[in-house]
């Protein structure tokens, strides 16, 4: 039942986002070749210099997977669900984002693959995959929401 961490009780397990532990989300990245990089070399979930991945949803690592396999770029996530980014309720702390490196393989993917929708509020241009994921390109990094 690793996959139901974070549900309060079974009857609210229909209702609530599966969420992973850092160490099983660190476990399923590193079994897909998925490297991830820490401004801070840390993984502490308060500390905005650090890459952490604890409470961040199942459906975002499958998706970061997923995108992956299908792209077959190598894939470096810079950004999880720690402290820092932007407040929402599909955001970063909430477990619906990871940020990754904009590789040229990346970038190229995403262009070629998904619509562009036009550009976010703060100006970044965004692409939306069939699965509705969005693909927002940042100054330094791809921001990904994967839609649970």
């Amino acid at each position: 039942m690793a996959e139901t961490a974070g549900a309060s009780s079974p009857a609210s397990s229909t209702l609530a986002v599966a969420k992973l532990t850092q160490s099983q989300a660190e476990a399923r990245l590193r079994a897909a070749g998925i490297s991830w990089t820490s401004s801070g070399h840390c993984t502490n979930r308060n500390r905005s210099n650090c890459t952490s991945f604890e409470q961040i949803n199942v459906s975002t690592v499958n998706g970061i997977i997923t995108f992956k396999r299908a792209s077959g770029c190598s894939i470096t996530i810079t950004g999880g669900t720690e402290t820092g980014h932007a407040s929402g309720s599909k955001s970063h702390w909430n477990g619906y984002k990871v940020d990754v490196n904009p590789t040229a393989c990346v970038t190229d993917y995403i262009k070629r693959n998904f619509k562009y929708i036009g550009q976010r509020g703060d100006g970044a241009a965004q692409y939306q995959s069939s699965a509705g994921n969005i693909y927002a390109r940042e100054s330094t990094h791809w921001d990904i929401t994967y839609q649970a």
